[in-house]
């Protein structure tokens, strides 16, 4: 492979953080995890993402706040996306879905995605911002911008948002559903969003909104690699590092972003 077609982009928000902030600084410290001598390069399916010409790391993308960021993640990743890339984004939190989605939206029709959360990140209106890290998903499928979503690991529900998940046809797999053996197809392109939430706080216990009996991190790794389906793109994000222990969700981090890579490399 002379030329990568997968860019790496790392995108420092949260502003949009509805309790703490702090996932921010989480692209960088996924990164320096990934690069650790601590561990090899290799992924569970043998290639070696330490070779040069696999992948593009992007670094991470200067921000502003407000609309205007949104707008800026949307434009870097149509960017790549308009060069025949495809994108793994780090955040930072989950409001930077929505905007990522819209640009793949104006490439890829039609198009799913698959989300992995204790939250379904529904909300039609939380805290007076609508581009908060609980919304990204009600913004989307209010702009038609995916055809089918899949929520994996899901154990938080209130009324609001089972009726939003109704209203949107949302697919929701709770924890009191999932199945270890689950196996996932899509027809057409599929989108992977993976907020370190869903995993139980036993295996990422960096982050802002504990919820504990979730997925364990072999679980979610092999959900993505039985995964049937062209995935053009995916992220990782609501890890924050201000809430780690001795760098456990950051190791869990990098290790989900090396298992993701490697399947979109086969």
């Amino acid at each position: 492979m002379n030329n990568p077609n997968i860019s790496v982009l790392g995108f420092p928000v949260d502003e949009h953080s509805s309790f703490l902030r702090g996932p921010g600084k989480a692209p960088q410290k996924i990164l320096d995890a990934f690069y650790s001598e601590r561990t090899n390069k290799f992924s569970e399916n043998g290639i070696d993402l330490g070779s040069q010409n696999l992948w593009d790391n992007k670094g991470l993308v200067k921000l502003s706040t407000g609309e205007q960021g949104i707008n800026a993640i949307r434009d870097s990743i149509l960017a790549e996306l308009q060069k025949g890339q495809r994108c793994i984004s780090l955040g930072g939190d989950h409001s930077i879905t929505f905007p990522i989605i819209q640009a793949h939206r104006r490439i890829f029709q039609p198009l799913n995605i698959l989300h992995f959360d204790a939250h379904p990140d529904l909300y039609e209106n939380f805290a007076d911002d609508p581009f908060s890290h609980a919304s990204p998903f009600a913004r989307i499928l209010e702009n038609h911008l995916a055809d089918r979503l899949v929520q994996v690991g899901i154990r938080t529900m209130n009324d609001h948002l089972r009726k939003q998940a109704s209203r949107y046809n949302v697919e929701v797999i709770s924890m009191s559903e999932f199945s270890a053996d689950l196996k996932l197809k899509f027809d057409g392109p599929v989108y992977i969003s993976i907020d370190m939430d869903g995993l139980d706080p036993a295996f990422a216990p960096g982050v802002s909104h504990p919820e504990p009996g979730g997925l364990s991190t072999r679980e979610m790794i092999t959900v993505i690699q039985n995964i049937k389906g062209n995935i053009i793109g995916g992220e990782i994000v609501e890890y924050n590092p201000d809430r780690d222990i001795n760098d456990i969700t950051a190791a869990t981090a990098a290790k989900i972003f090396k298992e993701l890579l490697g399947k979109m490399l086969i």
